[in-house]
């Protein structure tokens, strides 16, 4: 009895290893699911990177993967700046630059 036990025991040990070798290597699979539901959001212009935890990385931790030993991190990348919400510079005759367009008379 205690054999059958054992093997039972045994059974029900490796059929978790294999669930734990696959729980190590899920980064991409988190990130892929995370990426998905970012862009059904409608997010546009930004960056998921899987980096060591406990990193001091800029953006915001959305899920940790590799048993913990990992993390994946979202960062929005700015919009770029429109020409219209810049002024224009302008080299004047006398050598000065103004800001707007305007140069003095």
């Amino acid at each position: 009895m205690t054999r059958t036990f054992l093997a039972a025991l045994a059974a029900l040990a490796s059929l978790g290893t294999p669930a734990i070798a696959t729980a190590a290597g899920n980064c991409d699979e988190i990130r892929a699911r995370i990426d998905a539901k970012i862009q059904a959001s409608g997010a546009r212009g930004y960056r998921l990177t899987v980096v060591e935890s406990g990193a001091k990385v800029p953006g915001k931790v959305v899920g940790r993967c590799d048993l913990g030993q990992q993390q994946i991190v979202y960062l929005a990348r700015p919009a770029a700046p429109s020409a219209q919400e810049e002024p224009l510079l302008t080299e004047c005759r006398d050598g000065t630059v103004q800001r707007g367009g305007d140069c003095p008379r």
